[in-house]
């Protein structure tokens, strides 16, 4: 056994940790439809995001040839970022559309959230790229399986990983999650590199947060917080009134004040 089949085998298991991590990312607050978090929860969801950094590092250093095996290189430039910006503006333009066909509008969320979206955005997107387009996708490539087949199998795995295909979402996660897979991993076979998904994934998860005020997490219709507020609440100009809550309660009204609807008005006392 030679020291380049070993280190290929330690690459692998190194692999495969990446794998077990993205499955484990709802632990930690780091799923592709977990909303940015504040407190503990940020301290976990930056941990998910050091571990995988870490993993992809070793997998870098042990891979006897990561550039032209696993592509972990961002390709030919022009052709990378002539990519790149086509798929971002795709990705941007079909959040805006989405957005607008969910909810008669854009949710822009507020100003102090998206510097959590921005690196929930980049940082997912790193660690996608390389772990599914670079590693599984070029190792499929470089063992003989056709580019068409290969991209394929790379796209349906990201979704078993990520999760993005059970039940509970609205059917555009799944179906934007494989357009993704698909799109990125020819982008990455045609380029020769990780720069061009790179890109297109860090401007689609950022635009899909910036315009539906969600990272992700687009439940199903009907579901969301405000849709069930407006099923649920009062109508509009309606007041709830329990016990102690209405203004007044309790207190005798003033003389020669009307009475509310439906009360009754106290009898004066007899005079003496």
């Amino acid at each position: 056994m030679t020291l380049d089949t070993v280190r290929v085998l330690i690459a692998a298991g190194i692999f495969m940790l990446l794998l077990l991590l993205r499955l484990e990312a709802p632990r930690f607050g780091a799923a592709e439809y977990d909303e940015p978090a504040r407190g503990r929860r940020a301290w976990k969801r930056l941990s998910w995001y050091a571990i995988g950094g870490l993993l992809l590092l070793a997998l870098y250093t042990a891979h006897p040839s990561p550039h032209d095996t696993l592509l972990m290189l961002l390709g030919h430039r022009q052709a990378a970022l002539t990519a790149g910006l086509g798929l971002a503006i795709l990705g941007v333009a079909q959040a805006a559309g989405f957005a607008w066909f969910r909810y008669g509008d854009l949710r822009f969320p507020p100003a102090a959230e998206y510097p959590n979206g921005a690196v929930n955005a980049l940082a997912t997107a790193v660690i996608d790229e390389v772990t599914f387009r670079g590693a599984l996708l070029g190792s499929l490539v470089a063992v003989g399986v056709p580019d068409a087949p290969a991209v394929l199998l790379m796209t349906i795995v990201y979704l078993l990983a990520t999760r993005l295909a059970a039940p509970g979402h609205h059917p555009y996660v799944p179906l934007l999650a494989g357009a993704m897979g698909l799109a990125f991993g020819w982008a990455t076979l045609a380029t020769g590199g990780l720069g061009a998904a790179l890109v297109g994934h860090a401007a689609t998860s950022f635009a899909v947060f910036v315009f539906t005020g969600h990272a992700g997490q687009v439940a199903v219709t009907g579901l969301e917080p405000d849709e069930i507020e407006w099923r649920t609440g009062i109508p509009e100009g309606w007041q709830r009134v329990r016990d102690g809550e209405a203004p007044g309660a309790g207190e005798a009204p003033e003389p020669g004040e009307a009475p509310e609807p439906g009360e009754v008005p106290e009898r004066p006392t007899p005079r003496r």
